[in-house]
């Protein structure tokens, strides 16, 4: 159904009049507070108030946007399981790819001018301002993995923490309008091998490659081809659980959008702050602590 002028005119007028009517309200409130004093029903009356002036400033503001530039709602997300290509110096490369060196570069800079510019030299009598809240992050990483894989700490927990900075700078790139690297297959699935290497790596290290084998075959031998497939699916299931939880915050992101149309001012946004941010902490932290659990499998 197509909106007539008249129509489009009325609900902007309308919603002209509630902002400005809840914005009066408020301050006449919040004036009568300052000069005798505050109650505790005009403070629930002021805090209404404000909520119904926000409320009304994001109705205005999505019909402005409907009504100056013809925005529509609906349910349009166009969804791809691998990222578009780019064109760069003759070669084709996935946009993801791409972003993901770009992220990689900037947290090694960050990482160079941090070491050689802001701290050239750490001092362990006297640690303060930001020393201090990066060797809180440090250590905490290292206590969380040698909780899980005991002695072979100090060699996974850097690895470990440059993995959770990697995904975080992911993540945030959406908030650029990036499509976030980890919400491509081929990404997920390389982090994957990764920790598919290092499981076998620090198996084999830690008893042998006769001992790794006959791990796989306890307690009993018949369950040998079951270990194998067990082992293989290890970096298939971390790929597509990271990829599936990460593309699903994009697609829920995107169908805000769509749906809401001109009103979606200020509500992706915030949404963001969880989809962009918390949710893929929480992505972090369980690939993370499911990586170092099949590394302490191996060992055991």
């Amino acid at each position: 159904m197509v909106k007539t002028k008249a129509v489009t005119i009325i609900e902007f007028a309308l919603s002209a009049v509630i902002f400005a009517l809840g914005l009066i309200g408020w301050c006449a409130v919040h004036s009568h507070i300052k000069h005798h004093g505050q109650t505790k029903e005009l403070k629930k009356r002021s805090r209404l108030l404000l909520v119904v002036t926000i409320i009304a400033a994001w109705f205005f503001v999505g019909t402005a946007i409907t009504s100056l530039w013809s925005g529509e709602s609906g349910l349009e997300v166009e969804f791809q399981m691998f990222s578009e290509r780019v064109e760069l110096f003759g070669f084709s490369l996935a946009k993801t790819s791409l972003i993901m060196w770009i992220i990689t570069a900037v947290i090694l800079v960050l990482g160079l001018i941090f070491r050689l510019v802001i701290f050239p030299r750490f001092d362990p009598d006297n640690p303060k301002g930001f020393q201090n809240l990066m060797e809180l992050a440090v250590e905490s990483m290292e206590n969380f993995t040698k909780n899980t894989v005991g002695d072979y700490s100090g060699e996974l927990a850097p690895y470990m923490f440059s993995l959770a900075v990697f995904m975080v700078m992911c993540a945030a790139s959406e908030l650029i309008g990036c499509r976030p690297p980890t919400s491509d297959l081929i990404v997920t699935l390389s982090m994957g091998l990764i920790t598919f290497v290092l499981i076998n790596f620090y198996g084999i290290r830690k008893k042998g490659l006769g001992g790794r084998v006959k791990s796989l075959a306890k307690p009993t031998p018949v369950i040998f081809p079951m270990k194998i497939l067990s082992d293989i699916a290890v970096p298939i299931s971390l790929a597509c659980r990271l990829f599936g939880n990460m593309i699903g915050g994009m697609i829920v992101m995107d169908l805000l959008k769509s749906v809401l149309g001109g009103y979606a001012s200020g509500i992706p946004a915030v949404a963001g702050l969880y989809f962009n941010l918390f949710h893929p902490l929480i992505q972090t932290y369980i690939f993370i602590i499911l990586s170092l659990t099949f590394i302490n499998e191996a060992i055991e």
